[in-house]
């Protein structure tokens, strides 16, 4: 286990790593990016938009966030669940909050530690991730 200086430095290079990501999406709203590190080893990634196979367009005519429009976190923790790996007890590092259904995925993920970037407007996610037992941590200045 790193110390705790070292795991800061941790915490804000992959969080950096996050966003850069997250800058993949074709959403223009908002590019969210999601890192799951595990062991020290990043073993999944996502960012927003839209499921595989359809248009990457994540608006609608009115700029509201189409339906079907996946969370980088969904995407991140979809990624994983069909890799050999397993995110027990692994960091997810993303740049906006979790949502509430989201917040549920990270859970029954095993995801232990969440470190974000920026508070999504609506809490009720972080607060069921605090109830659950979960660390959350936010880093509100990626500019160092």
């Amino acid at each position: 286990m790193p110390s705790k200086e070292r795991q800061k430095l941790y915490d804000f290079t992959y969080l950096k790593m996050a966003k850069v990501w997250g800058n993949l999406s074709y959403c223009k709203r908002k590019k969210v990016g999601a890192l799951i590190v595990k062991d020290n080893m990043i073993i999944s990634d996502g960012y927003n938009g839209t499921p595989s196979g359809f248009e990457n367009v994540c608006e609608d005519e009115n700029n509201e966030t189409k339906w079907h429009v996946l969370h980088a976190e969904a995407n991140a923790i979809s990624k994983v669940a069909g890799s050999t790996q397993n995110s027990k007890g692994a960091t997810l590092y993303v740049t906006l909050s979790p949502c509430k259904e989201c917040s549920k995925l990270i859970f029954q993920a095993g995801i232990k530690r969440v470190v974000y970037h920026q508070k999504y407007s609506d809490t009720t996610g972080l607060e069921f991730l605090k109830k659950a037992g979960v660390n959350i941590e936010q880093i509100e200045n990626l500019d160092e």
